[in-house]
């Protein structure tokens, strides 16, 4: 067999790009799959994922539902999520003897608790298979060619192949190459970071979180609930880092400097609030307002909190009047802070942005305009929130990518 012509390349060795290949080699057998990856290791996201621990996927198994944690791309999913979404995912690596565990807020690790036994069940599969993997591989060039592709490597070595993937994430030069055979990128923009608020008088409480907060842009129509953490920087947690991915262009666009509007009460109205508090006084009016912290907010923020609202922590209730407790309130449901950049975790780095996709077949994931062209991943506009959803996504467009190739390779 010629070692320089290939049936199915694919290129770059992150979850997409990895079960890409395994698909392909799985559904057809007998024809030659090589993976090239630009560095020595593989699944480098995957190895960070989750702390250590590879957030597989979430536990949403109605694909209605599913594509509604994805900011870009969520019509484009839904068909492909028919056809393999999460419960997928948990058989396909229980079948080869990694079970998946869910936690609470629906989030999927392997029972392991580390995310190498993800990634030795892919290595493993791919050897099982016979999928050659190629490292180190630097890609000079890729051009369309009669019957396939030409790619042209380091020290201008050629390889061949009959049909290509680009899985290769947010790298730039995945970019130039889906360019280069015809596409067009959305402007790729950071998703999923925290807020940097040098200004905070909070920043001193860096480790206390809220379980239940409201965080919006002011002046955007962005908004989500959930847990908020209070950083040395400003503020994290998930609620942050998903209203990050909802505002990612509107805060590029901005320079990522914005208002971010936070409601410590979850969900409860100013007025709700306000009435909450007077009950408390009524029932109450002996107690120190400083000692009540309500709303399942931790006791040293509920008395920065009253600080910031000029309220008197170590007043009783009784001698809190209505103008105080409105001061309070608006404080504990309108709390305002200005961002002054963010700051990305930069092996978690998610990008808004990538291969435009009414240019992408999403039955196949094969190019519109460039026959024998896939693409998998996060090369292609589309990115989901925290919590499981771009594995997911990378997966599904990998498994689908692969699939479709069994007619020309068998």
């Amino acid at each position: 067999m010629d070692t320089n012509f290939i049936d199915f390349v694919v290129v770059g060795g992150g979850a997409a790009g990895f079960f890409g290949a395994l698909s392909a080699k799985a559904a057809a057998p007998a024809s030659s799959v090589c993976l090239l990856e630009k560095s020595a290791s593989l699944l480098s996201k995957v190895k960070v994922s989750g702390g250590g621990r590879c957030n597989v996927t979430h536990a949403c198994f109605d694909p209605k539902q599913l594509i509604l944690n994805y900011p870009r791309g969520s019509k484009s999913l839904l068909g492909p999520f028919t056809r393999f979404q999460p419960r997928d995912t948990i058989a396909w690596f229980a079948e080869r003897g990694v079970e998946l565990k869910e936690e609470p807020d629906g989030r999927m690790f392997p029972t392991t608790d580390q995310s190498q036994t993800i990634i030795d069940c892919l290595v493993g599969e791919a050897k099982k298979l016979g999928v050659e993997i190629r490292f180190r591989q630097s890609i000079e060039a890729i051009c369309k060619v009669d019957g396939g592709f030409e790619l042209t490597l380091k020290e201008a070595q050629k390889l061949l192949c009959r049909r290509l993937l680009l899985a290769t994430g947010s790298h730039p030069q995945g970019y130039v190459f889906a360019e280069q055979l015809g596409h067009t990128i959305q402007p790729p923009v950071p998703s999923l970071f925290t807020f940097n608020i040098p200004n905070s008088p909070l920043n001193d409480l860096a480790g206390i979180s809220v379980q239940l907060a409201t965080v919006s842009l002011e002046d955007s129509p962005f908004e989500y609930q959930g847990p908020l953490l209070i950083t040395h920087w400003g503020f994290s947690g998930p609620a942050v880092l998903k209203l990050s991915a909802w505002g990612a262009r509107w805060l590029h666009a901005r320079g990522y400097k914005a208002t971010v509007r936070i409601n410590w009460a979850g969900a409860a109205s100013q007025e709700t609030v306000k009435k909450e508090l007077q009950t408390v006084r009524q029932m109450s009016p002996s107690q120190l307002i400083g000692a009540t912290h309500l709303f399942g907010l931790p006791k040293n923020l509920w008395k920065r909190l009253l600080e910031l609202a000029g309220v008197d922590g170590r007043a009783r209730l009784s001698g809190v009047g209505n103008e105080l407790l409105s001061r309070l309130a608006t404080r504990l449901t309108q709390d305002r802070y200005s961002i002054e950049g963010k700051t990305t975790h930069k092996e978690e780095f998610v990008t808004c942005g990538g291969v435009t996709l009414d240019e992408v077949n999403f039955k196949t994931l094969e190019s519109r305009l460039c026959p024998g062209l896939h693409f998998a991943g996060e090369i292609l506009d589309i990115d989901g929130i925290t919590g499981g959803f771009n594995f997911q996504a990378a997966w599904t467009t990998g498994w689908l990518a692969g699939c479709s190739n069994s007619h020309y390779l068998s």
